[in-house]
């Protein structure tokens, strides 16, 4: 029993160790976009970024930093969130009066995707079938909420839910 409860407790620092590892490298990245380090910029995200937007075009501030077309957005994370090896970070930007919700994943150090969400409330939740061992899930037993954004709170603007 005793043995079971060490490696049980081995495999959530190791978990822990990951996870922490995967913020860093997200809060890597926030230093150097702000700084404008391109070269830690370019070191940390994969050659073939997959980026998602949701909200207005108006607003796709990290595109333009990633392209060089703008100086004038910085992100300051306000929090920061790791889940596995998804990073979620939430700020506000108060020159522009806008909230926005970037979802990272973190693979063997390099960033290869991130979803972002201006002025969107965003729920993430992990979805689990009934039958684990069916080649085929069609039963969702479970939709649990393992994260939600609080800064849009008070706006009236569209919910989303990012499903893992």
């Amino acid at each position: 029993m005793d043995q079971l409860a060490n490696d049980i407790e081995a495999r959530l620092e190791v978990q822990e160790e990951i996870q922490y590892s995967e913020e860093r490298v997200v809060r890597a990245l926030y230093g150097a976009l702000n700084s404008r380090d391109v070269a830690t910029v370019h070191r940390l995200l994969a050659a073939d970024l997959e980026w998602w937007f949701h909200g207005p075009p108006s607003h796709q501030h990290l595109m333009r930093l990633l392209t060089g077309s703008t100086e004038r957005f910085l992100f300051v994370p306000l929090t920061v969130s790791a889940i596995g090896s998804l990073v979620i970070v939430e700020g506000f930007n108060k020159d522009c009066n806008v909230c926005w919700v970037h979802a990272w994943t973190v693979t063997n150090g390099i960033i290869t995707q991130v979803r972002e969400y201006f002025n969107t409330s965003l729920t993430v939740a992990r979805l689990s079938n009934s039958d684990e061992g069916s080649p085929s899930p069609t039963v969702l037993v479970n939709c649990q909420s393992v994260w939600q954004s609080k800064l849009c709170d008070s706006k009236s603007v569209p919910g989303l839910v990012l499903a893992l």
